[in-house]
């Protein structure tokens, strides 16, 4: 299987709860319908991307990680490589990647998606379609910075940074719903 057509098949299987959540997966089928390069940084006016909400086991924390080009706290993810096999390969690949982190697990479903502007290349205006997971860290993992951001850390969930990424806070409140259902 492509990584297009699996992230064809892994948006068609999604089923939000959330109306805004299911028409935004209709547009991005929508894009992979119509665009074989929907998953290249060249597709234009918008790409998918992939991302990770990276959580520390056993604890309430979320690691965010200070974008160098946009300037403010976000989630780990990027473009996808030739290399990755599956959209949620990317995400856990960017997360690994933008976190320094050995060990991070995914877990097995779509979280969260959002459509949002994206800086790719100066004077362009293009759009992310960013399909997010959910991924769990070992508990004390040690995040290094990488080239692509200023910092990283973790941030316990009821001290977030200022400015931050609105969605990050639907993105933690579909996790936890997701986790709460899938307990005994």
């Amino acid at each position: 299987m492509t990584l297009h057509a699996d992230a064809f098949a892994s948006l068609a299987a999604w089923q939000p709860s959330d109306p805004r959540q299911d028409e935004l997966r209709v547009e991005f089928l929508d894009l992979l319908r119509h665009r074989s390069d929907a998953l290249d940084r060249s597709c234009a006016p918008a790409h998918l991307t992939a991302s990770a909400l990276v959580l520390e086991a056993g604890t309430e924390r979320v690691l965010l990680v200070l974008h160098r080009k946009i300037g403010r706290w976000i989630q780990p993810g990027g473009h996808a490589e030739v290399t990755d096999a599956t959209l949620a390969g990317a995400a856990l690949r960017e997360a690994t990647e933008e976190s320094g982190i050995t060990g991070l697990t995914m877990e097995p479903w779509i979280l969260h998606l959002d459509r949002h502007p994206a800086p790719c290349r100066p004077g362009v205006v293009e759009e992310h379609f960013d399909v997010r997971y959910a991924v769990v860290a070992p508990a004390a993992a040690e995040p290094i910075v990488s080239g692509e951001s200023l910092d990283v850390r973790w941030f316990d969930r009821d001290a977030l940074p200022d400015g931050i990424e609105p969605t990050i806070l639907a993105m933690i409140g579909a996790a936890d719903r997701r986790r709460s259902a899938q307990r005994p």
